[in-house]
Parts: structure tokens; C-alpha cells; sequence
């Protein structure tokens, strides 16, 4: 496996919107940037679960 266990798979606006994938659960993770700060929190479908993509082994 990779040594970096998060990768990039979306970016809007310059990069104050990213989508992660945690390659390591398959776990969607939205972050959100504007001028000092930042957030991080899981990416949910429409009925409120976690966004997971199934991981190749």
C-alpha cells in the first residue's frame, strides 16, 4: 500500500472544497477552507450515511 493514506479526489474553487478518500476505509471526508480556517467532517449520502467506496485489495 501507498505511505499516504488519504488522496485527493476532488477539488473546487481553488481548493476551499476537497473531497478525501481514506484509501485505508474507504471513507469520504469533506473540507472546507476560507481565509484562516478550515473544516473537516464525513461526506453523507442522502440518507445520512457515511459516502464509503469499496477498497481494492
Amino acid at each position: 500500500m501507498s505511505d499516504k493514506r488519504f488522496e485527493r479526489v476532488y477539488k473546487q474553487g481553488g481548493g476551499s472544497m476537497e473531497i478525501w478518500v481514506d484509501k485505508e476505509t474507504g471513507v469520504h471526508y469533506l473540507y472546507r477552507s476560507g481565509g484562516y480556517g478550515g473544516g473537516l467532517t464525513v461526506l453523507l449520502d442522502k440518507d445520512g450515511k457515511p459516502v464509503v467506496t469499496p477498497i481494492q485489495q
